[in-house]
């Protein structure tokens, strides 16, 4: 059986009360019998001593003794547990409670049996009868017997204040629960209430939604951090629904060009009204050679981005590996008179070749498509033992703050325009972080418009992974 947050909360603040009132009145028990058991072990001393000195006050002179007043000693002890025998110097007996009043004396052990049962059932005590001399002025003149029952008992007072103390501990266990169902109600509410509200965001986004937030404040860091994680999960969908749409759309738009470019030259040339000549096969050749660099460059990014590519690693010197690609380039940097610039160290790396050239020809024909003539673009070259980082700027058009986020998103452009002279369809970015991070490397964008652009580029020098 499941049950809700709330309820094992309350549930817990309920067994965690009922856990300490249950210690402490354990533990408080045990440490009161062992106390309390000293401290009447030692109050049953003292009163010894006590009713010694007492009796021995009462004597006179020569062999003379205050009867009376041993008598009121003596009753006030047998109140108290105890019961006396006093004799003179000679052994007469000069008062005995047994003798006073047999039946209370019988009445008084049996009751503190009773008590000592009632609190011990297993108790093994015995009566005890301790011999005190009588001393008047450095000289014995006689002898008390002081008889109780030990090691120790508890009088009807002493049972009286334990059993209120035990009565205390239940009455603070009883309200102790009743506190912690209130207060475990109220901290659970409060704790379950933004939660259940967050798992409701969530079913809307599960359900398509994507543009639903949670606006709850709470003061448990956790649960901000739950509702944080939920916000920008629906950010992120959203996000991707979008992208995705526009994808569709990018797709169906690149693919619609070439091939209504196509379907009217043929139409046209099969109707008569263009004549199949070399220049008009040309211009279909050209839209045909389109549409496969389009499925050839949608091929690569599906390849790169699947979790099982193969990546053929061997040694190589970067450094060589970008001046070569650069070179490539050499003759569409003079036609736009884009000055270019490297900055070269020798990096050697291990890394899949051809995956990595493929990398910088995207970046530097970026750089090159939106560099104005007359512009500059500055390949760079660094790195330490673990990383080689390539760095390519330019001070090109820039791109707008917005679209940073997004421009490695297949078919994504942030020149919304579409205009064929800047560019293809829009995946080189894509293709060229899936290859970034297929060998485990990171790759950074700083752009300003109408300043220019920076694409970072880390790629661990030995990396084991495949």
């Amino acid at each position: 059986m499941k049950y809700s947050l709330r309820t094992k909360l309350t549930i817990s603040y309920i067994l965690i009360a009922a856990v300490c009132v249950f210690l402490i009145s354990i533990i408080s028990n045990i440490y009161l019998d062992k106390y309390f058991q000293d401290y009447i072990i030692k109050s049953q001393a003292r009163k010894n001593s006590e009713i010694v000195a007492l009796v021995a006050q009462q004597y006179k002179t020569e062999g003379k003794w205050d009867n009376f007043s041993i008598q009121s000693i003596g009753i006030n002890a047998l109140e108290n547990g105890m019961i006396i025998k006093v004799q003179d110097a000679d052994g007469t007996v000069i008062w005995d409670a047994m003798k006073y009043n047999t039946a209370m004396c019988h009445n008084m052990m049996a009751n503190m049996e009773n008590n000592m049962y009632s609190r011990y059932p297993n108790w093994e005590g015995e009566y005890i009868k301790d011999s005190y001399p009588l001393v008047h002025k450095g000289d014995t003149v006689g002898n008390i017997e002081i008889i109780y029952y030990g090691p120790f008992y508890y009088t009807d007072s002493d049972l009286e204040f334990i059993n209120t103390l035990n009565r205390v501990f239940i009455g603070v266990g009883i309200l102790s629960l009743l506190l912690s169902i209130v207060i475990g109600a109220i901290i659970s509410r409060n704790i379950s209430k933004p939660i259940t509200r967050v798992i409701d965001r969530a079913h809307l986004i599960s359900q398509g939604h994507y543009s639903s937030r949670s606006n709850e404040e709470t003061d448990t860091k956790e649960i901000n951090e739950l509702i944080n994680s939920i916000n920008d999960l629906a950010q992120n969908l959203e996000s991707q629904e979008r992208l995705r749409k526009q994808l569709t759309a990018d797709v169906a738009h690149e693919l619609r060009t070439p091939l209504a470019t196509l379907q009217s030259h043929m139409e046209a040339m099969i109707d008569g009204i263009w004549e199949a000549d070399t220049e008009r096969l040309k211009s279909c050749h050209e839209e045909i050679l389109r549409l496969n660099r389009l499925v050839g460059d949608l091929g690569k990014l599906a390849k790169y981005e699947s979790s099982i590519l193969t990546l053929d690693k061997t040694e190589f010197d970067l450094k060589d590996l970008v001046t070569r690609v650069a070179g490539n380039f050499e003759r569409g940097f003079i036609s736009k008179n884009i000055e270019l610039i490297l900055r070269l160290d020798e990096q050697s790396i291990r890394a899949d070749k051809d995956k990595i050239s493929q990398m910088i020809v995207n970046l530097i024909s970026n750089a090159l498509k939106y560099t104005k003539t007359g512009g500059k673009v500055i390949i760079e070259l660094t790195g330490d033992k673990n990383k080689a980082e390539l760095t390519i700027i330019d001070n090109g058009i820039g791109i707008a703050e917005e679209d940073l986020p997004n421009i490695f998103e297949r078919f994504y452009r942030a020149d919304k325009s579409r205009n064929r002279l800047t560019g293809g369809a829009g995946i080189g970015l894509a293709i060229t972080k899936a290859i970034v991070e297929a060998h485990k490397g990171i790759i950074e964008v700083e752009s300003e418009i109408n300043v220019g652009t920076k694409l970072k580029v880390s790629l661990p020098k030995n990396n084991p992974m495949a």
